[in-house]
C-alpha cells in the first residue's frame, strides 16, 4: 500500500512538472521572430505572522535588544560629547588662570620695584 501511494505521488509530481515545463517552453521557427517576452510585476512576498508564542517572544526580545543596543550608543555618543565639551572648558579654565596669575606676578613686580629706590642707600651695612 505504501509502495502504490509513493509511486502516484511520484507520477503526479513528474506529470505537474511536465506540464509546467511544456507552459514554459516556448517553440522557436528558424524563419520566424520570437514574440516579444512579457516579465511578470515583480511580487513582495512576505511570511505570514508566526502563531507561535515562542517564535512570536524571539522576535519581540530581538526587537528589544535592537532598540537597547541603539539607544546604548546614542547615550554614549551624548557622554563623549559632554565629557568632550567639559574637557575643552577645564582646559579654557586653567589657560586663563594661568595667564592670569603671570598678569597678577607682574603687577606685583612693577609695585614692588616701583616703591623701592633704584639702588641700595646704604652700602656699609652688613648682615
Amino acid at each position: 500500500m505504501l509502495q502504490i501511494k509513493k509511486m502516484l505521488l511520484g507520477t503526479a509530481f513528474i506529470a505537474v512538472a511536465g506540464s509546467a515545463f511544456a507552459q514554459t517552453a516556448q517553440p522557436t521557427d528558424a524563419g520566424a521572430q520570437a514574440p516579444a517576452q512579457v516579465t511578470p510585476a515583480p511580487q513582495n512576498l512576505t511570511a505570514p505572522a508566526p502563531t507561535d508564542p515562542l517564535v512570536q517572544k524571539r522576535n519581540a526580545n530581538a526587537q528589544a535588544n535592537a532598540e537597547y543596543k541603539a539607544s546604548k550608543k546614542a547615550s554614549q555618543q551624548d557622554l563623549k560629547a559632554a565629557n568632550k565639551q567639559a574637557k575643552e572648558q577645564y582646559k579654557e579654565q586653567v589657560r586663563n588662570a594661568k595667564i592670569n596669575k603671570k598678569a597678577d606676578k607682574q603687577t606685583a613686580n612693577d609695585e614692588l620695584k616701583s616703591a623701592e629706590p633704584n639702588g641700595p642707600q646704604n652700602t656699609n651695612l652688613q648682615h
